[in-house]
């Protein structure tokens, strides 16, 4: 997640195009970490790095697939500040504002040693082979998908299977539709350059989260009896709905807490440890109101919503499911950053 346009004020770049809608830049590095090393990165504990934030919902499923995986010794992860400029990326929360590990202050460096000159988004999440410094990989959906697949023998004793091969075209299907209407729905409202780009989006946004709350209202989990990959993708979208799409986005229909389903659905993921302890508001809130300033132009970041309530029973259990299906859930965390 970047900006499209180094021209706004401020130097956070520019989101929205006048009169136009919102198209995301998906040329991805579609370099990939696997097995047998194909593209000529095998998987190796140690090796890779894991680049993210906290505030991107992008960057967030992988924090919470690398952590529900138990692949924290396998893969280390560097953690970016909230807010970046109209380029990249920066490690403003290490000591001196350098990445520990990979020795860079901005993550556009790793990405120039791939490919010099670089000339588009610098995204997290990104993973970074430790030994040449250089990004192997910012493709977003397939980096969950090859940690699921790709590292299996590196998992912890007892992890989830996120993406069993009996429910993957069922798994796919709906991050299809979650993609395009939910995830990438926020944005297109909040980017919109026109009212009637504006008014699809959102009809398309309102529709579609009707069409989950319906899905939802009779299983606990989107495909299956246990959590799998469509409910990362889509609880990051959750997670961010009432403390920023809402208000800065103006997916106001209603607010997630207003949506019953959805809304208890949420929070059951959120108290299930990878989720919840894998969430910073503090950092969702400050990227989005401090970044976009062609949307928020004096970037000040609203006190509110009370978030203490994602921490209220949910009653989904009484649909059944097995959050871990026959393992278990991921030892309680120490300390935040792994």
């Amino acid at each position: 997640m970047t900006s499209r346009d180094d021209s706004a004020a401020g130097g956070q770049g520019s989101y929205v195009l006048a009169d136009q809608p919102y198209e995301r830049d998906t040329r991805y590095i579609e370099t990939r970490i696997t097995r047998d090393g194909r593209d000529g990165y095998p998987v190796e504990p140690g090796r890779y790095r894991l680049v993210v934030s906290y505030a991107c919902p992008w960057a967030n499923r992988a924090i919470i697939v690398r952590r529900l995986l138990g692949l924290e010794q396998a893969i280390s992860m560097g953690v970016c500040g909230p807010t970046h400029d109209s380029r990249s990326w920066t490690f403003d929360l290490d000591p001196g504002g350098v990445d520990p590990v990979l020795g860079i202050p901005r993550l556009q460096d790793a990405y120039f040693r791939r490919i010099p000159g670089y000339e588009k988004g610098i995204t997290v999440p990104a993973v970074v082979d430790t030994r040449s410094g250089a990004v192997v990989t910012n493709d977003f959906p397939r980096i969950t998908l090859d940690l699921e697949t790709e590292w299996v023998d590196h998992h912890r004793p007892g992890a989830p299977d996120l993406y069993p091969a009996e429910l993957r075209d069922d798994i796919d299907a709906v991050n299809a539709l979650v993609y395009r209407d939910v995830n990438n729905g926020v944005y297109r409202c909040g980017f919109a350059g026109s009212q009637d780009s504006y008014d699809a989006a959102y009809d398309r946004l309102f529709t579609r989260l009707d069409w989950l709350s319906e899905r939802l209202a009779t299983q606990r989990y989107l495909v299956g009896e246990t959590i799998t990959e469509a409910d990362v993708r889509l609880f990051t979208t959750l997670a961010r709905f009432d403390a920023v799409y809402h208000g800065h986005f103006k997916c106001n229909r209603e607010k997630l807490s207003e949506m019953p389903v959805l809304w208890a659905y949420a929070r059951d993921l959120f108290q299930t440890p990878g989720f919840g302890d894998s969430t910073d508001f503090t950092h969702i809130k400050r990227h989005y109101y401090e970044v976009h300033r062609d949307i928020n132009p004096s970037g000040i970041v609203p006190k509110g919503p009370d978030l203490a309530n994602w921490n209220t029973p949910h009653g989904r259990e009484a649909l059944g499911g097995r959050p871990f299906g026959d393992g278990e859930p991921p030892a309680p965390l120490t300390r935040r950053r792994p």
